[in-house]
């Protein structure tokens, strides 16, 4: 059994989605802004980077759901088992996320990137509704640069401590996942929205000067318990070569908003 601690850090304090912001998360119930789901990921990322080394952003399969929320300035402890099947608990022992990670012997092929449309990101978002949220719907996002010498700030607020980040010049498979959230937000217009849930396809590293971005399709949108739900399916590019596929499962309308 493998154990990891760390004390959580909100990254997203000034970011547009308010359930960041303490005020805004104590009207729905929360005890202050809530650590992104993203970043939460990125915690549980460690074990299995820690395990298989690089191949774990070459060819891994990464999953973590999110069940209650972590708070900054938390310390949370993740165990993970010999198959990485992870949890991770807050300082009062709350299941807050688990996770799982496989290797397989040999990586899964690569899936075409003319199944999604090349979209331009949006410059008039509209507001998210069950009729622009409708599945087969498809999103773009600005392409954007990856460089490894301005990759230590992110990997000081996620606490990221393996070496092989700097060493090998790769991007944190964290990294890569926020676009997940960024094409979401980038197309249509959110209130406060939290995520869920995300299950992580690798198929390739993203290394110092590329180009990445992501495209992505609605596969899903539902009503439960009175919130809505909004499910990708995410491609992620580096030079156009796809480097992971995401299931990315968000509450894009909160109960109460």
């Amino acid at each position: 059994m493998q154990a990891y601690s760390l004390v959580a850090f909100n990254t997203a304090t000034a970011s547009a989605n308010k359930i960041h912001d303490d005020e805004v998360a104590k009207r729905f119930g929360f005890r202050g802004g809530l650590v992104p789901g993203v970043d939460v990921y990125a915690y549980l990322c460690h074990s299995p980077v820690e395990v298989w080394g690089i191949s774990s952003m070459e060819r891994a399969t990464m999953c973590g759901r999110f069940h209650k929320p972590v708070y900054d300035g938390h310390r949370v402890d993740i165990t993970a088992d010999g198959d990485v099947r992870q949890e991770l608990r807050d300082e009062d022992g709350e299941l807050c996320a688990a996770g799982a990670a496989t290797l397989p012997a040999h990586p899964a092929p690569a899936p075409s990137i003319a199944e999604w449309p090349d979209i331009d990101q949006a410059d008039d978002p509209p507001p998210a509704s069950p009729e622009v949220l409708l599945p087969g719907t498809a999103f773009g996002l600005a392409p954007h640069g990856f460089h490894a010498d301005r990759h230590h700030e992110y990997l000081a607020d996620i606490r990221a401590s393996s070496a092989i980040y700097t060493d090998e010049g790769v991007a944190h498979p964290g990294w890569v996942l926020r676009d997940a959230n960024y094409v979401l937000s980038a197309n249509v217009r959110l209130g406060p929205w939290i995520h869920v849930e995300s299950v992580v396809q690798h198929h390739d590293v993203v290394r110092d000067g590329e180009e990445v971005t992501a495209r992505a399709l609605v596969t899903k949108e539902w009503e439960h318990k009175g919130h809505r739900f909004v499910e990708l399916d995410v491609l992620h590019l580096a030079n156009l070569r796809p480097v992971a596929r995401t299931t990315h499962t968000a509450i894009y309308q909160p109960r109460g908003a």
